[in-house]
């Protein structure tokens, strides 16, 4: 990938507004979002011909969710690379989900322009290829909390939750963090209650997987 292309990619807005504007990341990750979904379709649909639409839909949305990426992003060390801005430096931007996802998703825009179809393709499957086989994780990812009440039951905890939310009426975030005894903490965003407690619960379901 271009050096000038794969600084974009790596380029948060909010570094953008700190330096004149420079180019940041969201064009990139738009294109990459649809080279991502692309290459999960394709593959899903070739390797597992006795699947339905519906299934296929609920395998390709746990592969290409927040939660997916954001944990790609942390098996190539990509929160090191990241151009943030000071407050999101301060407030530990280096290990946001949906930061790492985005920025994903950016670097395979970058790959679709500077290096074609193909090889940004590859670089999908290469990334991705790794959470295909994990059955446990479509289950988590169909309704996390239910899959996270389950996993901390046998560890003998419930999973309890705290959300906060910021931001204007007709554009709210809500923060959702869930704790389970002293073994897991993970946070989620949404924009909703709903959907910042989902986004919680399956950070939370991977990392107490991964215990």
């Amino acid at each position: 990938v271009e050096s000038a292309l794969l600084r974009q990619a790596l380029t948060h807005r909010s570094y953008s507004y700190e330096h004149g504007g420079v180019a940041h990341n969201e064009r990139l990750e738009f294109l990459g979002d649809a080279v991502l979904q692309l290459a999960v379709t394709v593959k899903l649909f070739s390797d597992n011909p006795e699947l339905d639409e519906g299934e296929l839909a609920k395998r390709r949305a746990a592969l290409v969710s927040t939660v997916a990426l954001a944990e790609v992003a942390r098996g190539i060390d990509l929160g090191s690379f990241l151009l943030l801005g000071n407050g999101e430096e301060l407030t530990g931007g280096r290990n946001k989900d949906s930061i790492l996802a985005d920025t994903t998703e950016a670097i395979l825009g970058a790959a679709f322009v500077s290096c074609g179809a193909d090889v940004a393709r590859d670089l999908v499957l290469r990334l991705v290829e790794p959470l295909f086989n994990d059955a446990d994780r479509f289950g988590a990812s169909m309704d996390p909390k239910t899959s996270l009440q389950e996993l901390a039951a046998t560890h003998g905890e419930t999973p309890v939750y705290a959300v906060q939310h910021s931001g204007p009426d007709h554009a709210r975030e809500f923060t959702a963090t869930v704790r389970v005894g002293d073994i897991v903490e993970a946070s989620g965003t949404g924009s909703s209650k709903k959907h910042a407690e989902i986004a919680a619960a399956l950070a939370a379901w991977t990392a107490l997987n991964g215990k």
